[in-house]
């Protein structure tokens, strides 16, 4: 039947890639020993990669931070419980909410072009170039771009918590009347460091997953500029899904 094969053709496929993106892990993994790590690309990526994200991180973990306030206030108001109005917004955000949309925000951003630039690199045969001067891509490309993309991710996710617990305070002061001073006692009462943590775990991880997905597939494309814009939709949508399962799964394990 015409379904079967194309369902098995697809589970063929996925594994084809997941065992892709394994297999390049370990490779990234291994260039550690010894830790040489080309600096000067390092500092490009981490740049790039970080600091050029922090307006579009800033003005989405605002409006996150408001959003929670706005779905917990009117319970808060009904029940008059304004002592949990900065715990129900600090809670999501620093746990869930916060990482999610940091690590989906920069996967669009700078996972796609990590895949893009990486993509057109092969497709040009420039990976093929440095292996004729035996210089290991892996080594030379990779590695830097993966250590950028878990570091700026983490610090990016520490700035967006900061940034959302100050937007979930002005909007709960300008739209529900709650007085600065109970949201910064909600906050300070019922968050404990682990509720931050929490989330720093998850973004180093999410931050891991985007990093070896993007150059996975940038590094592996085939069919000169048609599959680089395949790979970027592939490494977008790969990114995505390993964020989610990641989450799952580093919830029901860590609590």
């Amino acid at each position: 039947m015409k379904w079967i094969e194309n369902v098995g053709a697809g589970a063929i496929r996925i594994a084809e890639e997941v065992g892709g993106i394994l297999l390049l892990t370990w490779q990234v993994l291994r260039s550690f020993v010894p830790p040489r790590v080309d600096r000067q690309e390092l500092f490009k990526n981490l740049h790039k990669m970080g600091n050029r994200s922090v307006p579009i991180v800033v003005l989405t973990a605002f409006f996150a931070g408001g959003l929670m306030t706005l779905q917990t206030g009117p319970f808060v108001k009904k029940f008059g419980a304004h002592a949990l109005a900065g715990w129900g917004a600090g809670y999501a955000v620093l746990r869930e909410i916060g990482p999610i949309l940091i690590a989906l925000m920069f996967s669009g951003r700078v996972g796609a072009n990590n895949t893009a630039e990486l993509a057109t690199m092969t497709v040009t045969e420039q990976l093929d170039g440095l292996r004729a001067l035996a210089i290991d891509p892996v080594r030379f490309l990779v590695v830097p771009r993966v250590i950028s993309m878990m570091v700026m991710l983490v610090a990016l996710t520490v700035i967006g918590d900061l940034v959302a617990l100050t937007g979930a305070s002005i909007v709960g002061r300008a739209m529900l009347d709650i007085e600065w001073a109970t949201m910064f006692h909600s906050f300070a009462d019922n968050l404990k460091p682990y509720d931050f943590l929490h989330g720093v775990y998850k973004s180093l991880a999410f931050g891991g997953a985007i990093a070896v997905t993007s150059c996975y597939f940038g590094v592996t494309v085939r069919g000169g500029a048609v599959g680089v814009g395949k790979a970027v939709n592939a490494a977008v949508v790969a990114a995505a899904v390993s964020i989610m399962l990641l989450d799952f799964f580093l919830t029901y394990t860590t609590g």
